[in-house]
């Protein structure tokens, strides 16, 4: 059964960070290209970060650009979301996606395998 699985969520105060991890199981990510989206309470699904399958290519939300780092490490089967300068707004369940690539960017969500997600809770 291939699975995502999202790690690295939690409680944290506005202007520090978390970094996000996103693991296959079942099968190797270094295939695919990850994105990621999140959901606020409330709010439609919003995409934030892809990388392709070999790392060289990232796109990013305005929203997060600047604060955010998307990379793998494919030998850990492993893909990552740094999120620095952390906001109230981000505050939002995490999601990690897999496909063949980034084209379905914004809207990351689509992507053929989606995780259950990671809550992150930006707040003092």
């Amino acid at each position: 059964q291939l699975q995502l699985v999202e790690s690295g969520g939690g409680l944290v105060q506005p202007g520090k960070s978390l970094r996000l991890s996103c693991t296959g199981s079942g099968f190797t990510l270094d295939l695919y290209a990850i994105g990621w989206f999140r959901q606020a309470p409330g709010k439609e699904r919003e995409g934030v970060s892809c990388i392709g399958a070999s790392g060289d290519s990232t796109d990013y939300a305005d929203s997060v650009k600047g604060r955010f780092t998307i990379s793998r490490d494919n030998a850990k089967n492993t893909v990552y979301l740094q999120m620095n300068s952390l906001k109230p707004e981000d505050t939002a369940v995490y999601y990690c996606a897999a496909d063949w690539g980034c084209g379905y960017g914004p809207y990351y969500y689509n992507m053929q395998y989606r995780g259950k997600g990671t809550r992150v809770t930006v707040s003092s």
